[in-house]
């Protein structure tokens, strides 16, 4: 073992690109100073707008990505929101991808669970975009996250995955899946060197494929609840790892995977400060790619709609903190100050009436009204609010525009493969 060639080879690989969605409005830049937002991903259960836990159909999965593609703060879909189980497991992948390139122009994922769906999924990204072969291996379009069975092993489907992407130059999120005092060693430093050792090693082999593919730097480690064995989310422990993995990533010069998650099973205050906490781990730590942005609950056991809302909006109130203090002399505001003078105020100074209605973010969540301004419909909580905007967003959907012919070289690809019998499956 060479750690000096295995660093020589991570260093291929690029420290920013372009993720293309399927219109250029909905291009990402990812690395450098740059923060994407992915959806809830891989949920096999979902909470539906009546609080029913449902297990994941098309019905949800559709609804799903009609409520990402319409929050303005969910970039990408990274995966399924919630898994579609009532699809056949043969030609899920054909059904779902055409149901992401269709009702939403942000950029989607491949799932690396065998060679033959790695292809599909490459080349329906392809024909969405409308470009050829030679085109689509220049613009990197399409995700797919590499977990290592940790501990210090990838199986199978995981490197055919690696190799069939990397090679036609589309993205790989390296996620070894490193839980402490599970899969890896219960200190959090022992855990993060376990993390440290898998990212590298699948990192490197991204290069080995294509020098130059681009790639990231995951980070999932977090530790159990050591009483009963279930993973632990928006903990102290999950954040510090998050700040350590942002470092190791800036080291090796490649952009920078974590996570916002939660443990909760129910969008409570649970739900919001383990959210928070983790979400603060990952921005801190630099994150250029946060997996599971919004709707993410029960540990990954289900997604919900609500809480898609509530994250869309704390995703927005991040991205509203890290822009940059305006500090031009209108700002700064010391005629303004000089204008009012002591025990003034200043609602009704011009400063004040040119910038009110746009100064301070808007939340679309958040109730700020006190006791006397309630309304006679009660006190409704977060998640109440959060439900009706899901509901309003859901009826207000539009699908973005697709060529007729674009749309039907999805659907012959789809059936085609579909009456070929998708991929082999034991049931």
């Amino acid at each position: 073992f060479d750690p000096d060639m295995v660093l020589e080879t991570v260093a291929h690989a690029p420290s920013e690109f372009i993720l293309h969605g399927r219109r250029p409005e909905r291009d990402l830049r990812i690395g450098g100073d740059w923060v994407t937002y992915a959806s809830v991903a891989s949920a096999p259960n979902y909470v539906d707008l009546d609080g029913v836990r449902r297990t994941g159909d098309r019905v949800g999965y559709q609804d799903f990505l009609r409520l990402g593609h319409m929050l303005n703060s969910v970039h990408t879909f990274a995966g399924y929101p919630v898994e579609p189980v009532d699809l056949h497991a043969s030609i899920r992948h054909l059904e779902a991808a055409y149901d992401a390139h269709t009702l939403t122009d942000k950029s989607f994922h491949v799932y690396s669970l065998g060679r033959q769906r790695n292809l599909d999924g490459i080349e329906m990204a392809r024909i969405s975009r409308g470009v050829d072969h030679d085109a689509f291996e220049r613009e990197p379009s399409i995700t797919s996250i590499i977990n290592a069975s940790s501990p210090l092993r990838y199986d199978h489907p995981m490197l055919e995955g690696i190799i069939q992407m990397s090679a036609r130059n589309q993205v790989i999120i390296i996620t070894p899946f490193t839980l402490a005092g599970a899969m890896a060693p219960i200190t959090l430093a022992g855990a993060l060197v376990q993390q440290n050792a898998e990212a590298l090693a699948g990192l490197a082999f991204t290069q080995v494929v294509r020098k130059g593919a681009p790639a990231m730097y995951g980070g999932f480690t977090s530790n159990v609840d050591m009483r009963s064995g279930a993973p632990a989310f928006g903990t102290p422990e999950y954040a510090k790892a998050c700040l350590v993995g942002g470092q190791l990533a800036r080291r090796y010069g490649v952009p920078y995977r974590s996570s916002a998650v939660s443990a909760s099973n129910s969008v409570d205050a649970q739900a919001g400060y383990e959210t928070v906490w983790a979400l603060w781990g990952a921005i801190m730590g630099g994150a250029n790619f946060v997996m599971h942005g919004a709707g993410w609950m029960e540990g990954g056991l289900h997604a919900g709609y609500d809480k898609m809302v509530v994250d869309a909006d704390l995703l927005h109130m991040v991205s509203a903190f890290l822009e940059p203090l305006d500090t031009s002399d209108d700002a700064l505001a010391v005629d303004a100050i000089a204008g009012v003078g002591p025990a003034g105020h200043f609602f009704g100074e011009a400063h004040t009436q040119a910038r009110y209605q746009t100064e301070f973010y808007g939340p679309m969540v958040s109730d700020w009204r006190n006791w006397e301004t309630w309304t006679d419909a009660g006190r409704p909580d977060a998640r109440t609010r959060a439900n009706t905007i899901a509901r309003s967003i859901l009826a207000e959907y539009e699908a973005p525009p697709i060529d007729d012919a674009i749309r039907s070289e999805l659907r012959d690809f789809v059936d085609r493969r579909v009456s070929e019998g998708g991929v082999d499956t034991d049931f």
